[in-house]
């Protein structure tokens, strides 16, 4: 069974909680707390690459993350696929691109280019009929009929709610799989997006930690990714401890929050099936 069949069926048995990773030590750690989805949050990848989310990474950067953190996973995998990186004829080619890197599920987004960030200021969006036509070309170009095409939308901060409904429902109309309506801020805009979509027969993806996965799935969305959630983690933690690194000299008090961080690392790697290994194959010289 493909990953992207996977995917699918998970989304039948009920609501898919997918954490946001940047990285592929981020996705094994997804894995073995035991969720059963990874998000590749495009946020994360062009600050993994020092820049903002602002179109400024390209697309062969973010599928050489992607075929990382695919390698590093047994678990499906939701990518971040911008704009499509183009217009319909680059978005065919990203793909292709995407499916051989080993994601199982992807959103395209009705941002003009170069976009920004769904909860960055500024924001605008292509016609409704061009990126209709975006969702047509990526759905034709799956080499695996269950790749998870999404269609998201930036319209709400932009235009309002009506054209952002009137969005979703053509993307839907187009064939998209999911439908992804960014930048939810407030329970409120979370009840309408429920109300308008979720609970109207379109399925839909929420991008969000306003209430937890069960609660998103009572309210009738599919997926719920937290895109930020491993990068937000580790910037905190680790400009605590460089702040505590300039002002005390040591790391101490923030290091005391973790057990052994390096081995919990090694274990996650794999490291013990290393030394396993060695033993294995390795000669009396070697052999640790």
């Amino acid at each position: 069974m493909s990953r992207a069949t996977q995917l699918r069926a998970q989304m039948a048995a009920g609501i898919v909680f997918a954490p946001g990773v940047y990285n592929a030590l981020f996705a094994k750690a997804v894995e073995q707390t035991g969720f059963n989805t990874v998000y590749v949050t495009g946020f994360g990848t062009a600050a993994r690459y020092g820049f903002a989310d602002v179109g400024l990474i390209t697309q062969s950067e973010m599928v050489q993350n992607l075929k990382a953190i695919c390698r590093a996973t047994s678990l499906p995998v939701i990518a971040d696929m911008d704009t499509g990186y183009g217009n319909a004829l680059n978005v065919r080619r990203t793909v292709r691109e995407y499916e051989r890197a080993g994601v199982a599920g992807f959103h395209i987004e009705d941002q003009v280019f170069p976009k920004k960030c769904g909860f960055m200021a500024g924001k605008a969006v292509i016609p409704m009929a061009e990126h209709v036509q975006k969702v047509r070309a990526a759905l034709e170009a799956r080499q695996d009929s269950d790749t998870v095409v999404i269609a998201r939308t930036d319209a709400l901060a932009p235009h309002g709610w009506d054209d952002a409904i009137a969005r979703a429902n053509a993307y839907r109309d187009a064939g998209a799989d999911l439908i992804f309506v960014d930048g939810i801020r407030t329970l409120e805009e979370l009840d309408i997006y429920s109300r308008e979509l979720a609970q109207q027969g379109v399925p839909c993806l929420y991008n969000g930690g306003l209430v937890s996965a069960e609660r998103a799935g009572e309210l009738g969305f599919k997926v719920q990714i937290l895109a930020g959630l491993s990068l937000g983690a580790v910037w905190k933690s680790a400009n605590a401890a460089m702040q505590e690194l300039q002002s005390a000299g040591t790391v101490r008090q923030t290091m005391s929050q973790y057990r052994q961080p390096a081995e919990d690392v090694n274990e996650i790697l794999g490291v013990p099936q290393i030394y396993e290994l060695e033993r294995e194959y390795g000669t009396e010289e070697t052999a640790r």
